[in-house]
């Protein structure tokens, strides 16, 4: 038998540790509070890109003139009162640049008024066709349609955040891809109640960086009742989450082994709290996929712990529970590290090659699952060695009674 580990000379140092980072995740908490993402309060979230103009679209007919798109190319149905539904595709592909593009759709329908903006050189591939735009053409509203040309300089987050410096409301800034591809996430907390106006975003956008030259891809309003009510939802969904795992240990192995996992799971929670607070993370729906995919993986690693323990009771009845214990962790140490650190790999490519709340998620999964392997080994063993002992006292006293 290898020589075994005494993990249990550092259960008490352990909890002193334990017992700190959650005195300094409460403290920031109750202090500072979390730094909500607009998922958890009234706000509108708009993914924009800053890049110029193609060409716009003016439809002057009497029919309806519906625009579509795809990677391929671009489609106009026209319809109407006693008029047949036809569609005029132009492909990408037939097309080499803008100029040769919009002389066909010109050609095609006389009613369709198309203005350049940019040179006809530009490579048709480089189109971007914002979600602002109406797809219903008309001669009062134009259809703008963007490009972005690869060789163009990128554009820097910090350029975004001193745009929108001027801004009233609670504003952040996240990127959405490579820098090349000047993408961006803009969140603005709706603090008065009222709802924020999308154009009031790209109004300030084309102050700073030219008029039509930011196209919107996605805009979303999150009203206050359903920000509160999806609050309220992740705090009973935790709350569950704790519960059912409580009755599943207790039913595969004993009362104290349950709690013990429980204690150690809020342990992990609190741990990630603490670092979302104090590092001002944005605390957002993908930082409850965080908690509870590490709550799963907590799990996980004290399940085959108990296991062992169970196992070991069983192969050496005649030792303490104390030696059990230690012999039960030297077993699963190794599984746990080789575990550990290839899944933190994965997480750390994932946290490397994302932006955003992606990255925040991977960046929240990596301290809690550092968190959560400290945890299986001294918190959870702890408190199950700490409550054999009580029962071993509580026993001697009733012997002694007798």
């Amino acid at each position: 038998m290898k020589k075994v580990i005494q993990f249990s000379k550092f259960f008490i140092p352990a909890a002193i540790i334990s017992l700190v980072i959650i005195i300094f995740g409460v403290t920031g908490f109750l202090t500072r509070g979390f730094t909500l993402g607009v998922d958890f309060q009234a706000g509108l979230i708009q993914e924009v890109q800053i890049v110029p103009t193609a060409f716009s679209l003016r439809w002057s007919g009497t029919s309806n003139a519906i625009l579509s798109f795809d990677r391929n190319g671009l489609y106009i149905v026209i319809s109407g009162v006693a008029i047949e539904n036809r569609t005029y595709s132009f492909l990408f592909n037939d097309y080499s640049n803008v100029g040769s593009l919009t002389r066909a759709m010109k050609q095609e329908l006389n009613e369709l008024e198309v203005t350049v903006s940019g040179t006809d050189g530009i490579n048709a591939q480089w189109l971007i066709f914002s979600s602002q735009g109406n797809p219903n053409l008309n001669n009062e509203n134009p259809y703008v349609v963007h490009y972005l040309d690869p060789y163009s300089p990128p554009v820097d987050i910090s350029e975004i955040r001193v745009a929108m410096a001027g801004y009233t409301q609670g504003v952040s800034v996240q990127n959405m891809g490579a820098r090349q591809q000047r993408q961006f996430m803009i969140r603005v907390e709706d603090r008065s109640g009222g709802y924020v106006q999308s154009s009031q975003i790209i109004s300030i956008l084309e102050s700073y960086f030219g008029k039509g030259n930011v196209a919107v891809l996605r805009s979303d309003y999150v009203d206050s009742r359903f920000s509160k009510d999806l609050t309220d939802q992740a705090g009973m969904l935790l709350g569950l989450t704790l519960l059912i795992i409580f009755i599943y240990m207790s039913f595969r192995f004993k009362p104290q082994f349950a709690l013990g996992s429980i204690i150690g799971i809020i342990n992990d929670g609190i741990v990630i709290v603490a670092f979302v607070v104090w590092s001002r993370m944005e605390f957002t729906t993908s930082t409850i996929a965080a908690i509870l995919t590490l709550l799963g993986y907590s799990l996980n690693n004290t399940i085959i712990l108990f296991d062992r323990i169970r196992e070991n009771r069983r192969i050496f009845p005649d030792n303490a529970f104390i030696d059990v214990l230690n012999i039960s962790l030297t077993n699963v140490l190794g599984r746990t590290i080789i575990t550990t650190v290839s899944t933190m790999l994965a997480v750390l490519f994932l946290f490397i090659f994302t932006k955003g709340s992606m990255s925040d998620f991977a960046l929240a999964l990596m301290i809690g699952m550092v968190s959560g392997f400290y945890t299986t080994l001294f918190i959870t063993s702890g408190f199950v060695n700490f409550y054999e002992n009580l029962k071993i006292k509580r026993e001697k006293k009733k012997a002694l009674k007798v």
